[in-house]
C-alpha cells in the first residue's frame, strides 16, 4: 500500500470520525452516519481491494465507537465492511458512469441504503432494536441517505479537483482505475 493513499484515506476517515461524532440522534438514538460519505469517496479515489478492506473495518471501528445506538458497535463493524464492498463492486460495474459527481452521488445513495439494511438487520439480530425496522428506516436510514448524497455531490468535486491539482496524490480518477 502506498504510504500517501494511507495517510489520505486516514484523512477521510478523520472527517468521517469528526461528522459522525456532532451530528445528533434523530430518533431512536439512531443518527445519520456521514462516515460512509468519507469512505465512498476512498473507494471511488482509491478502488482496490486492500484500500476497500481497510477503509472498510476501519470505519466500522470509530462508527461504532462514536455511535449513539445502544449496542451499535458490533453492528457497525458488521455494516461497514460489507457496504464497503458492495459500494465496491457497484462502483466497478458502474465506473464509466459513476466517474463524475452526478453518478458518485447516486451510487452514494445506493450505498447509504445498503448500509441502513445491513446496519439495521445484524442490529435487530445481535441487540434488538429499539422501535419498528420500517420506522427506523424511513426516520434515519432514507433521511441519511439525502444528505449523504447531497454531501458527496458537493464534496467529489472539490476534492478530486484538489487532487488533480497537486501532487501529493494521484487517485484513480486522474489515472486508470486499479482492482
Amino acid at each position: 500500500m502506498n504510504t500517501k493513499t494511507l495517510v489520505f484515506l486516514s484523512l477521510l476517515v478523520g472527517i468521517g470520525a469528526v461528522l459522525h461524532t456532532v451530528i445528533p440522534s434523530v430518533f431512536l438514538g439512531m443518527k445519520p452516519d456521514m462516515m460512509l460519505t468519507m469512505m465512498f469517496l476512498g473507494i471511488i479515489l482509491f478502488p482496490n481491494k486492500k484500500n476497500v478492506l481497510l477503509i472498510g473495518l476501519l470505519t466500522g471501528v470509530i462508527s461504532g465507537l462514536t455511535t449513539q445506538f445502544p449496542g451499535g458497535f458490533l453492528p457497525n463493524l458488521i455494516d461497514k465492511p460489507i457496504t464497503a464492498f458492495v459500494f465496491y463492486g457497484l462502483f466497478l460495474l458502474t465506473q464509466k458512469i459513476t466517474r463524475n459527481f452526478i453518478g458518485a452521488s447516486v451510487l452514494t445513495a445506493i450505498g447509504t441504503i445498503v448500509s441502513g439494511i445491513a446496519f439495521l438487520s445484524a442490529a435487530s439480530i445481535i441487540v434488538g432494536l429499539p422501535g419498528p425496522f420500517m420506522a427506523l428506516f424511513a426516520a434515519v436510514v432514507l433521511p441519511a441517505t439525502l444528505v449523504n448524497s447531497i454531501a458527496m455531490f458537493i464534496v467529489y468535486p472539490i476534492i478530486t479537483a484538489i487532487l488533480s491539482r497537486t501532487n501529493v496524490i494521484e487517485p484513480s480518477v486522474n489515472k486508470g482505475l486499479s482492482s
